[in-house]
């Protein structure tokens, strides 16, 4: 049984794109939802310390704190979880642990490693990725519907995309900030 139950339904990624407003975006997410810290552009001593800052204000606000990256290195942070591909996601544990997939293959392999919940990307059009192909929302509900795992659908995710989409559990970077 993951740490955070029940599993968050709205999550905030981080990223420098919102790294300016992130302190407002996360005290405007509604209480019990998650944050995955991503802010991959800094090095590693400084993340760390953006990261612990980012993490007290979540805790704080209600909010569980998830770092990209390994099991191990979220752990050494004090994360409540880890976000990243099934394969990094390392065994069972009292961490979250949040898959990253993109089409049926990844969805196979964060099932085998028995991840908590796949953070499936991306939905729509995104800047993050914006030459990537899009499931679209029939190709995201046919994957979706395939797991027997809680989905989190990401990319290009609003709040009126996520009612077009029909999904109460989703994530966002610009959506959200």
């Amino acid at each position: 049984m993951p740490a955070i139950h029940p599993l968050p339904m709205l999550w905030l990624l981080t990223d420098v794109r919102n790294d300016a407003r992130l302190e407002q975006a996360i005290a405007r997410l509604p209480t019990g939802s998650a944050v995955v810290f991503r802010h991959y552009h800094l090095d590693e001593a400084a993340r760390r310390k953006r990261f612990d800052a980012r993490a007290a204000l979540a805790r704080k606000n209600g909010h569980a704190m998830v770092l990209s990256g390994g099991a191990e290195t979220a752990a050494a942070w004090g994360a409540d979880g880890a976000y990243a591909p099934p394969d990094r996601l390392g065994p069972p544990s009292e961490l979250l642990r949040i898959a990253t997939a993109h089409d049926a293959d990844e969805i196979a392999r964060a099932e085998a490693v028995e991840a908590d919940a796949i953070m499936l990307s991306p939905v729509f059009p995104t800047r993050s990725h914006a030459d990537a192909k899009t499931l679209g929302i029939a190709g995201f509900h046919a994957l979706a519907e395939a797991t027997r795992l809680p989905v989190i659908a990401l990319g290009g995710m609003t709040a009126e995309r996520a009612r077009q989409l029909d999904w109460s559990r989703w994530a966002a970077i610009d959506g959200l900030s």
